[in-house]
């Protein structure tokens, strides 16, 4: 084999091994405390019809599956909360990563009335939620 054969062949494995460990790495790293996805129940005058209230059953685990998580888990007597999101270090994370903050942009903009002071309105088995981003601390 020649060498300029041999240095484009190992070059190319390089790239494939650095673009593979960027998929993968992000979500080892942690950094400050985790924010979680909270559904708690509301009262209020909302309405899926008029759109000042997500559709819950619209919203897919693939798509959406922190908030998916925090309305599986929360009863219309109690709050529900997903699973725990760590940002990493110096934003990088977040450009490889899904987060709940893709989710909550995403509905915003889908869903404009719905919007809520700290969240977004859904609707899930009878139930409003105001959807939010929380921080443990």
């Amino acid at each position: 084999m020649r060498p300029v054969t041999r240095n484009t062949l190992v070059g190319i494995l390089v790239v494939v091994v650095l673009l593979l460990a960027l998929g993968a790495l992000p979500s080892y790293l942690k950094s400050g405390d985790p924010y979680y996805v909270t559904a708690t129940p509301t009262d209020g005058s909302y309405s899926v019809e008029n759109g000042t209230a997500v559709n819950g059953s619209v919203l897919t685990d693939l798509r959406y599956p922190y908030t998916a998580a925090a309305l599986d888990n929360a009863t219309a007597d109690s709050a529900g909360r997903s699973g725990p999101y760590w940002r990493g270090p110096v934003g990088l994370k977040g450009s490889f990563t899904h987060s709940p903050f893709d989710e909550r942009d995403a509905l915003v903009q889908q869903y404009d009335n719905a919007t809520a002071a700290d969240g977004v309105v859904v609707s899930h088995n009878g139930t409003f939620y105001r959807v939010g981003i929380t921080q443990s601390v």
